[in-house]
């Protein structure tokens, strides 16, 4: 492990507020995909794919996305059952994590420099351990790697739901009765450190993005059952057997980098530091005042430790005297 390169910020796109980028709907092996690209602005941009968390969708990425589009050939993925995508039959990390192989096959774009935020990170991490054959690069920004002090996390005051019956059901009924314009008040609250970094643009898609969700029926059956997944995984991860994510992440053979915020409050602050050090070839980037969501509370920060990452594996050399 060692830290992260910044490139020059004067050398990123100037500062705009792009919407979310164009969408389309993809039929793969009997259901929808809904995937977003952000079209290459430079003649020598490579594929990258972007994974988001529980409870996101692809417009997590647009902002950085677009700063990194000289370089990058971005496309992002809704998971089954969140965003525009159509429910899957099983919500694991190791099913998601088939669903992204299957994409980066099927759209024929491998290797690609593979991101992932949260659950993202966790299924990313999967990924690039599995099929190195499909990873250029990977970035991790609050990698929802293993933690067993669920006391660090807001998430935490859903483990009882798990254990309730149905509890599909009463999700549904709770998310209810929130207007869209609060749920997305305390997504916000939960994920990002400095509200006052996030555009009224922003907030106004983040409200219409929860609108999607009470459309969609089985989107609180898939938020409980993915939960249900990820705690399943943090478990496996401490028992003996090959479906520990700690193990995958030290066979990762990508260079790969780590962002974290000290200001997380769904992800333990002491898991980015310990992804880091568990991949081989790693960078780790931790941010004072940002919390779970950095590519979107601070996205020209983390495209500059992208950025360093991508003139590094070019370059092909740790040199980190790019840093302004």
């Amino acid at each position: 492990m060692k830290p992260a390169t910044l490139w020059p910020d004067r050398l990123l796109p100037a500062p705009s507020m792009p919407p979310p980028w164009p969408g389309r709907q993809v039929r793969l092996d009997g259901t929808v995909t809904y995937v977003r690209e952000t079209p290459a602005t430079g003649p020598d941009a490579e594929p990258a794919l972007y994974v988001h968390g529980l409870g996101g969708s692809s417009q997590n990425w647009t902002d950085l996305a677009g700063l990194l589009a000289g370089r990058l050939d971005g496309q992002a993925i809704d998971l089954p059952g969140f965003g525009r995508s159509e429910p899957g039959l099983r919500y694991t990390v190791p099913s998601f994590a088939d669903r992204v192989i299957r994409w980066i096959e099927y759209s024929d774009r491998g290797p690609v420099h593979l991101f992932g935020n949260s659950l993202g990170g966790a299924i990313s991490v999967r990924v690039a351990a599995l099929r190195p054959d499909l990873v250029r690069t990977l970035t991790l920004v609050s990698p929802a790697l293993p933690f067993l002090d669920f006391r660090r996390s807001l998430q935490g005051r859903m483990l009882p739901l798990l254990a309730i019956p149905r509890a599909e059901r009463l999700a549904a009924w709770r998310l209810a009765q929130f207007a869209p314009e609060v749920m997305a008040q305390q997504t916000m609250e939960a994920c990002v450190a400095d509200l006052s970094r996030i555009s009224e643009q922003r907030r106004q898609e983040a409200v219409e993005e929860i609108r999607v969700r009470y459309e969609a029926t089985h989107y609180a059956a898939a938020y409980v059952r993915t939960f249900r997944g990820i705690v399943s995984s943090f478990l496996r991860s401490y028992l003996p057997g090959s479906g520990s994510l700690w193990r995958m992440a030290r066979s990762v053979q990508a260079r790969t980098l780590v962002v974290g915020g000290r200001q997380d409050r769904l992800v333990d602050v002491r898991v980015a530091p310990q992804t880091a050090r568990a991949i081989p070839d790693s960078r780790l980037l931790m941010l004072d005042g940002v919390g779970h969501v950095a590519q979107l509370e601070v996205p020209r920060v983390v495209a500059r430790a992208v950025v360093g990452l991508l003139t590094e594996s070019v370059n092909g050399s740790g040199r980190s005297d790019l840093a302004g």
